[in-house]
């Protein structure tokens, strides 16, 4: 079994993400060749909360060129976790 930091990579701040944690709907960076299943272990063992749904998304590298260098970025991998209703959140900002 693999490291579940090695299958978490980092999360998502965005408006909309910060948005979807009144939901209980946390957005994270995952490992391309991860599946829902190590996704959910990998957060439950990290951050001690049980999921309920994993969504994933795959997003496709973007053509870019500079000058006469062309090629694509990186390919990624976004999951959105859901967690139950008596989990406890997950704090991402220290106050």
């Amino acid at each position: 079994m693999r490291d579940p930091r090695d299958i978490i990579k980092r999360p998502v701040i965005t408006e909309k993400s910060t948005d979807a944690m009144a939901d209980r709907k946390y957005t994270f960076d995952v490992d391309t060749r991860a599946n829902k299943t190590e996704v959910k272990d990998a957060i439950e063992q990290i951050f001690g909360v049980k999921v309920e749904e994993v969504n994933i998304m795959n997003y496709k590298g973007k053509f870019k060129r500079v000058g006469r260098h062309s090629g694509y970025t990186n390919k990624r991998r976004k999951a959105i976790v859901k967690l139950t209703a008596d989990s406890k959140e997950i704090e991402f900002f220290e106050v």
